[in-house]
């Protein structure tokens, strides 16, 4: 049995699961799907190990905004985003790049 997978990732974003439920989608094209499967729609950014940027779904993070979800990217542990319901998520994404 192997004792490590080797993955293409870079950094990880971790998206609060619980904020996305309590949002039911309000972010991509048409608005309806969630932020963390936006930004998996995004070049660079998936949910498997050869994407470059991983995107997974956490429990709550404990943050809890009102019309909003806490997103913390790995390679800047110290700063933890708010993004509000419908913000840009192509711009979100080149921000993470």
């Amino acid at each position: 049995m192997k004792d490590h997978v080797r993955a293409g990732w870079t950094g990880a974003v971790l998206v609060c699961g619980k904020c996305s439920k309590k949002l039911e989608g309000g972010f991509g094209a048409k608005g309806k799907a969630s932020l963390a499967k936006a930004l998996r729609g995004e070049p660079a950014f998936g949910k498997g190990r050869k994407a470059a940027i991983g995107v997974v779904e956490t429990r709550c993070l404990g943050i809890c905004p009102k019309g909003a979800v806490t997103i913390v990217d790995s390679r800047t542990p110290g700063r933890w985003r708010i993004v509000p319901l419908g913000a840009d998520v192509e711009a979100l994404a080149d921000e993470l790049r």
